[in-house]
């Protein structure tokens, strides 16, 4: 797909109000599970698309609406079975991407605060692990040189899943930043990295859920906490 006309369709068809029109009218072809999953996802990302000011609060309620399509929760990085997990199913979607859209985000419209995002040792885990005494100095600075080499390999083979599961590191990160108590409201210090989180999960959430209802016949999971009568 041509540049422009990806970007077209990004900016024009992939917001909450065209992909509710989408899931209403062809949710009856959707299994149970990723019904409620789309249902649950596009919830948040109306939430999210109404706070046009409010970043840290935009950012947030992109994460849920990403875990409500995604329906596993990212814990630490030390369990190597949820990155896999995680890697699995962003490469479920990559390679179900025909239009390139993914692809367009990654590599053509945040490849700049991508590469911003993964040279930030602010979010980065064991940076803080370090400074919590959890962790010696040498362990912090090699895990973090360890993984900007491997996001830099993964960068120069075009390795859109694993460069994917590396922002959603480093994300998750953030994340718990804002959860825990661990950043300021509105704060100046970690501006830039959220303003870059909440504008690349702007574009991505609303494209995982494109895809996964473009794909509706992939088997997706079962969703968190189901609804129970």
């Amino acid at each position: 797909m041509a540049y422009l006309k990806c970007a077209n369709l990004l900016s024009q068809m992939l917001n909450f109000e065209q992909l509710k029109d989408r899931q209403r009218e062809e949710r009856h072809s959707f299994s149970p599970a990723l019904s409620l999953r789309t249902h649950r996802a596009l919830s948040w990302l109306n939430r999210a698309e109404q706070e046009t000011e409010d970043e840290d609060a935009r950012f947030l309620f992109l994460w849920i609406a990403f875990n409500a399509a995604y329906a596993n929760e990212i814990h630490d990085r030390k369990d190597f079975s949820e990155r896999r997990i995680l890697l699995q199913f962003l490469n479920r979607l990559v390679e179900s991407d025909k239009e390139g859209l993914i692809y367009e985000i990654v590599w053509n419209q945040f490849s700049g605060p991508i590469r911003a995002l993964l040279q930030n040792k602010f979010v980065f885990q064991k940076f803080w692990d370090y400074q919590a005494g959890l962790v010696p100095e040498s362990d912090w600075q090699d895990a973090f040189l360890k993984s900007k080499a491997s996001a830099s390999r993964a960068l120069g083979r075009t390795d859109t899943p694993r460069v994917l599961a590396e922002i959603f590191d480093r994300l998750y990160t953030l994340r718990n930043q804002i959860v825990h108590g661990g950043s300021t409201w509105n704060s100046g210090v970690n501006r830039s990295q959220m303003k870059d989180g909440a504008n690349i999960l702007g574009f991505l959430v609303p494209t995982i859920i494109h895809l996964m209802m473009e794909n509706y016949n992939q088997v997706w999971g079962e969703p968190c906490y189901p609804v129970v009568e």
